[in-house]
């Protein structure tokens, strides 16, 4: 049924224009709490299943009610939480957020890629800013059900701050936004900023993480909270050796962990940044030399090219932790979140 809508539907709509329709949706079923909780029931009863705690991971002192969760980039402010729960996914990342809002790139910026099921973007962090999603997750945690959901965080530069005043940027964005998230990503590697992907670099990283590291601790001690973890997101087009002193860096600083990998300017479709199945043999061997990197004890986030459970379990062999998925909520629908994770879970 939905492969017959998408492609006699949303595949004539403009891809930002379905997006925003299908985001709504979810947003407002979500808020309406005889909708989300049946839909839950019907669809995700593992995410709160007491029998499945033996399967679950423990991370930032929570049990994660499922290993596959969506990743940054669809609800970039924070207003489909509930709604994106209600579909199964495990855990949500909201993001990317910036300090200053901004629109984002000029459109068109973002394309289907249909021969490859896979998406191109050049959005540029189009968000309202780091304060008024503050607000909007106050509001969300404020709540029962808002608790109850494992929260990631992405944070990115502000397009309008000079590179050497980034570490400040970032930090904004820490202070505002650590109190709300079960853990923080420290967005390096989007293509579709300007100069964004040279701070992966390890002398323009390290104070980047430091300062970001240091400003969400001082928000989490003033709110009577433990820290937060704090991840960096990395791109799959790094040499293998800039990959390496990534994760010596994060090792150095006792990161939590690290995401990988962002999408890829590898390809010749075009302007932005490719996701979907091309990126996944690449951020599998990614993943594999940061374990082999990191050794066992850090977070390894798996993300790109994953629309199967086989894809999701490449990932796990390679030494991710938990896994994500964004380019095939796309392709397959709502269901797919929760087919994944009962898939996972070895549950029906």
């Amino acid at each position: 049924m939905y492969r017959f809508i998408f492609r006699h539907l949303f595949q004539k709509m403009d891809p930002e224009v379905a997006h925003t329709l299908v985001h709504r949706g979810i947003t407002i079923a979500g808020r309406i709490p005889v909708i989300s909780h049946g839909v839950q029931r019907a669809l995700a009863g593992y995410l709160t299943d007491p029998t499945l705690e033996s399967r679950r991971v423990s991370f930032a002192g929570r049990s994660v009610p499922a290993p596959f969760g969506l990743a940054g980039g669809f609800d970039k402010d924070a207003r489909a939480v509930l709604g994106l729960t209600m579909l199964g996914f495990g855990f949500v990342e909201i993001g990317t957020v910036t300090a200053v809002a901004q629109p984002g790139n000029d459109k068109p910026r973002v394309w289907r890629e249909l021969d490859d099921q896979a998406l191109r973007n050049r959005m540029g962090f189009n968000n309202v800013g780091a304060a008024q999603v503050a607000r909007i997750l106050s509001r969300l945690r404020s709540t029962r059900r808002g608790r109850a959901v494992f929260l990631g965080v992405n944070i990115g530069k502000s397009k309008v701050t000079p590179a050497q005043e980034a570490p400040a940027d970032y930090a904004t964005s820490a202070a505002l936004l650590a109190p709300y998230a079960d853990y923080l990503v420290v967005n390096v590697s989007s293509p579709n900023t300007p100069g964004l992907r040279d701070l992966q670099a390890v002398e323009s990283l390290r104070p980047i993480l430091q300062a970001t590291k240091d400003a969400a601790q001082r928000a989490r001690e003033a709110h009577g909270l433990p820290s937060v973890p704090l991840l960096v997101k990395i791109a799959p087009d790094l040499a293998d050796d800039d990959v390496i002193r990534v994760a010596r860096l994060a090792s150095e600083l006792d990161l939590a962990g690290v995401v990988a990998v962002n999408t890829t300017i590898n390809h010749d479709r075009g302007p932005g940044g490719l996701s979907g199945p091309p990126e996944r043999q690449r951020g599998v061997e990614v993943v594999r030399m940061l374990r082999t990197e990191l050794g066992e004890g850090p977070m390894i986030m798996g993300v790109g090219g994953i629309s199967t459970p086989a894809d999701a379990h490449a990932y796990f062999d390679a030494g991710a932790t938990l896994v994500q998925g964004y380019t095939g909520f796309v392709y397959h629908g709502p269901l797919w979140a929760a087919r994944m994770n009962k898939a996972l879970l070895g549950t029906r």
